[in-house]
């Protein structure tokens, strides 16, 4: 009788635990491809309407790449440009442009530009659906961290009334 009571305590014990498990999973939302090439394609236009070539790079909350598009004329460089501001955006969960000014600041960041793939310089934008960061968009090409800034708040205002 004791050996049944102790198996029988140690299968509650396993199906306790597999239900706390389960109730300690994370909702995630994920950046449909489709979206991400319309943010992307956007992105090089709103540049390209202002006779720039830019490089849009779109990640997930993760820091994986959806899409890297590279626009006409777009140098080789800003491929690597477009997915480090995309990579800081989305790490710091937050637009590379404010990253650059804390960066200036008193209390600087600057010294987490060691980092691999880390870049504060503006261009990065992160995706938020209400308060969850799901990803980024990174520009490259434009003659300043503004324009850039510009051209990836362009994607991402594209998109942004879908995001579900």
């Amino acid at each position: 009788m004791k050996h049944v009571s102790k198996v029988a305590i140690a299968a509650a014990g396993v199906f306790i635990g597999a239900s706390a498990s389960w109730a300690d999973t994370l909702p995630t939302h994920r950046i449909p491809t489709a979206l991400a090439v319309e943010a992307a394609s956007e992105t090089i236009a709103a540049c390209a309407r202002q006779g720039y070539h830019e490089t849009a790079v779109v990640l997930d909350a993760d820091g994986t790449t959806i899409i890297a598009l590279r626009g006409d004329g777009a140098g080789i460089h800003t491929l690597d440009s477009a997915h480090d501001k995309a990579y800081t955006s989305v790490s710091f969960k937050n637009d590379t442009l404010a990253l650059a000014e804390r960066a200036k600041a008193e209390d600087s960041i600057a010294p987490l530009a060691k980092l691999p793939h880390v870049m504060f310089f503006g261009g990065g934008v992160v995706i938020k659906l209400a308060d969850e960061v799901i990803g980024s968009i990174g520009a490259a090409g434009a003659p300043g961290a503004k324009l850039d800034d510009s051209c990836a708040h362009a994607g991402l205002d594209k998109i942004r009334d879908r995001l579900r």
